[in-house]
């Protein structure tokens, strides 16, 4: 591990709240295994990937759905990946993805349009093909016509459907910024410097497939045809089937229903301006349901929301960090999925 690994986690560590995440100097087992390759491929722990360590079956989900979409060395640069990764992000208003995608973006060459991007900007984006994709990466529901070719698709559609979970996540458990409070001037500078340094790791190649042993083999879900035959399937179908299993004991199958029901009718617009649309949606929910409900309900469709009063009120009715973990990420991946469901179906490549 390099100097730089070593000091960038333990600054980045501190960005987690609401949990407490395994330390590095601590990790072992399968928690070890993700951290390894996290630091080998993304250049540090990145925190959006080590809030999933109270879980680890969850964290090991998360960190292959990630690599294996937007780290991945394949056919589609790494500078679209960003670019479409930045421009989700702005669409689910999540600042600190934006500026960390952004930042990797610019590193990257990116330049005036990776800054257009990071801004919502799109109409200064210069390169049209670039414009054409953060447009599609903007649909809250990822319903336009793909402007990419249909091989294309399991890669771009992949970082799409995986940061409408990251998203999420970091919405839930991380500050709104990568970067403590500073002068506009030091700020541009710090995130010039972030910007080279991420886009130097981001020129790293990345072999396919090396998460995918993190679990079990499982059936690819019709959900998943966007994806078509490939290893970014099988890497979300690993992942979906472990999220869904740490699930099982802290998310009622009544929640589970309710959820499914509503993201089936479900246009992307935030439900309201406030928080309190999810108790009317909980109306006659038995009492010892509410909690997690309203918890996962604002997870899925307005993560922004998720509060002091809903976390405060899941830890009442089950204190245990894994616990939370794995319903917020339950939440995030079925929002994510029902997302990706409105993608076409994927060329048959491998």
């Amino acid at each position: 591990m390099s100097l730089f690994t070593r000091v960038a986690g333990r600054i980045a560590l501190p960005h987690i709240g609401r949990v407490t995440p395994v330390e590095p100097s601590s990790a072992t087992g399968l928690v070890g295994q993700v951290y390894r390759q996290v630091e080998r491929d993304f250049g540090m722990l990145a925190p959006p990937v080590a809030l999933h360590s109270p879980a680890p079956p969850v964290l090991a989900a998360a960190w292959t759905m990630l690599r294996e979409t937007l780290l991945v060395t394949g056919t589609v640069p790494r500078a679209t990946k960003e670019a479409v990764a930045a421009a989700v992000s702005a669409a689910n208003a999540c600042p600190y993805c934006v500026e960390i995608h952004g930042a990797a973006l610019t590193g990257l060459g990116g330049g005036p349009d990776a800054q257009a991007i990071a801004a919502g900007r799109l109409d200064d984006v210069a390169d049209p093909r670039l414009r054409a994709i953060a447009r599609w990466a903007r649909d809250p529901v990822l319903g336009a016509a793909a402007p990419f070719p249909a091989a294309q698709l399991p890669e771009l559609g992949g970082v799409a459907v995986v940061f409408h979970y990251i998203n999420r996540m970091v919405s839930v458990f991380l500050r709104p910024s990568p970067l403590p409070p500073l002068p506009a001037f030091t700020r541009r500078g710090t995130l010039w410097v972030a910007g080279r340094m991420m886009g130097a790791f981001a020129r790293r190649e990345a072999s396919p497939g090396t998460s995918l042993d993190l679990l079990p083999p499982a059936p690819v879900p019709p959900d998943l045809a966007w994806a078509g035959q490939t290893r970014i399937a099988d890497a979300f179908a690993r992942a979906g089937a472990a999220v869904e299993e740490a699930a099982v004991p802290v998310v009622p199958e009544r929640i589970r229903y309710l959820l499914l029901t509503r993201l089936s009718e479900w246009d992307g617009s935030p439900p309201g301006v406030s928080a309190s649309w999810a108790d009317a949606a909980l109306a006659g929910v038995p009492d010892d349901e509410v909690a997690v409900g309203r918890l996962v309900l604002l997870t899925a469709q307005s993560a922004y929301q998720v509060g002091d009063r809903a976390v405060g009120a899941f830890r009442d009715r089950d204190p245990r960090d894994a616990s939370l973990v794995a319903a917020v990420s339950w939440a995030a991946l079925t929002a994510a999925r029902c997302i990706g469901a409105r993608l076409p179906d994927g060329a048959p490549a491998v």
